[in-house]
C-alpha cells in the first residue's frame, strides 16, 4: 500500500516538474524573441570616479574619528557647501558663467583573439565623440595579448576616429599590449605603461596543422577542389604544396609589412627595423625604444587627472539574452561545485 502511494506521489513530482520546465522554455522562447526584435542591444554606463574617489577618501579619513568629531566634520563640509552653492548663485545673478572642468573619459579594452570588445568599444567612442568639448580628453585601460589581424584593425580604427576629432587619446598598459593590443596602442597620442607590463611582438604568425599524412596512411581521400590558382594556399586536412606554403608565407611578408608601416606612421619616433622583430619587452625595456612614453599605471594617471578635471568611466554594455543568461549562470553553478568539490577532496587529503 505504501508503496503504491510513494510510487503515486513520485509520478505526480514528475509530472509538474515537467509542466514547470516547459513553460519556463516558452517563457525563457517567448523573451528571447522579444529580445532579438529589440532596437536597443545595450546601454551605456556612466560612472563618476571623481566622486566614487572623493568618498572613498572620506571614508577613510572619517574612519579613525569619535562620533564627536564625525558630527563636527559633517558640520563643517554642510557650511562649505552652503558657501559653494551661495557663489554660485551670486556668479549666475551677475550673469557669470560657471566654467565646468574638462572631462577625462576613461574607456576599458580587454582584448581576446577576436577583440570581440570592439563592438562596445564602437559604441562608447561615438557617444564620447558627440558630447566631448575643448580639452576634454580619453584615457583607454588597454589589456590584450592580440589576435586576428582585421579584428585588431577595426579596434585600431576607432581609436584613430578620436584623434581625427582632435580628442586626445591616451592608452594604459597594466599588464600587456602586444602584437594586435599594441597596433592599438599606438594611435595614441601617449602610451603609458607599467613597469613590467608586456610591449611590443610586432611581427605575424600562423600556426595550421597539417593531417594529410595521417589520412593517407588509412586511406582517406581528401579532395580540396577551388577555382583560382590561390584560393587555397595551405590547409588542414589536403596535401600542402612547396608553391602553397610560399605563397602564404609572401602573404605574411605583406601583413607584417603592412603592420610595420602602420607602427611607423602613427610612432615616427621609433627605429621599426630594431622592434619590428615579434619580440616583445618589458615597460622599462620598451621605453628606451621609445614604444611607451611614459612608465606608471593607469592607477597613478587617474589619480593626476583627478586634480585638475573630470573624471568618468564610460562603459558600453551589450544586453544578453535569457538563455545566455541562464546559460552563464549554470556554468558559474558548474564551475562552483567542481571547485568545492576538488576543495574538499584536496582538504580530506591533507588532514
Amino acid at each position: 500500500m505504501w508503496s503504491d502511494i510513494l510510487t503515486g506521489y513520485g509520478i505526480f513530482i514528475l509530472e509538474i516538474l515537467t509542466i514547470l520546465l516547459v513553460i519556463a522554455a516558452i517563457v525563457a522562447i517567448i523573451i528571447s524573441a522579444k529580445q532579438r526584435n529589440a532596437t536597443h542591444h545595450g546601454e551605456l554606463v556612466v560612472i563618476d570616479l571623481s566622486e566614487e574617489f572623493k568618498e572613498t577618501v572620506k571614508h577613510l579619513r572619517d574612519f579613525p574619528l569619535s562620533e564627536e568629531e564625525l558630527k563636527q566634520a559633517e558640520k563643517a563640509e554642510k557650511k562649505a557647501k552652503k558657501q559653494e552653492a551661495k557663489a554660485l548663485k551670486a556668479k549666475l545673478k551677475n550673469g557669470e558663467k560657471e566654467t565646468p572642468k574638462p572631462c577625462v573619459y576613461v574607456l576599458d579594452f580587454k582584448g581576446d583573439i577576436s577583440a570581440s570588445e570592439t563592438t562596445a568599444l564602437r559604441e562608447e567612442i561615438s557617444a564620447i565623440i558627440n558630447v566631448a568639448k575643448v580639452n576634454d580628453e580619453v584615457l583607454l585601460r588597454l589589456e590584450s595579448p592580440g589576435g586576428v589581424v582585421h579584428g585588431y584593425g577595426l579596434a585600431a580604427s576607432q581609436l584613430a576616429r578620436l584623434k581625427q576629432k582632435g580628442i586626445k587619446l591616451t592608452v594604459a598598459v597594466d599588464k600587456v599590449a602586444a602584437s594586435g593590443g599594441y597596433m592599438m596602442a599606438c594611435v595614441a597620442d601617449k602610451i603609458v605603461s607599467a613597469p613590467f607590463a608586456i610591449i611590443g611582438s610586432i611581427g605575424v604568425v600562423a600556426q595550421i596543422p597539417n593531417i594529410h599524412r595521417l589520412l593517407k596512411k588509412h586511406d582517406v581521400d581528401v579532395d580540396v577542389m577551388t577555382a583560382g590558382e590561390f584560393k587555397r594556399t595551405v590547409t588542414v586536412l589536403g596535401e600542402n604544396t612547396e608553391k602553397g606554403k610560399q605563397k602564404f608565407q609572401q602573404e605574411l611578408e605583406e601583413t607584417h609589412q603592412l603592420f610595420k608601416q602602420f607602427v611607423s606612421q602613427n610612432r615616427p619616433c621609433i627605429d621599426i627595423d630594431k622592434i619590428a622583430t615579434g619580440e616583445h619587452w618589458f615597460g622599462q625595456q620598451a621605453i628606451d625604444l621609445k614604444l611607451v612614453d611614459e612608465i606608471s599605471t593607469s592607477d597613478d594617471l587617474i589619480l593626476e587627472k583627478m586634480k585638475e578635471k573630470h573624471v568618468v568611466s564610460v562603459k558600453y554594455r551589450l544586453k544578453k539574452s535569457l538563455i545566455k543568461k541562464l546559460g552563464r549562470q549554470a556554468e558559474e553553478s558548474a564551475v562552483n561545485i567542481i571547485h568545492r568539490y576538488t576543495t574538499k577532496r584536496a582538504n580530506d587529503f591533507i588532514h
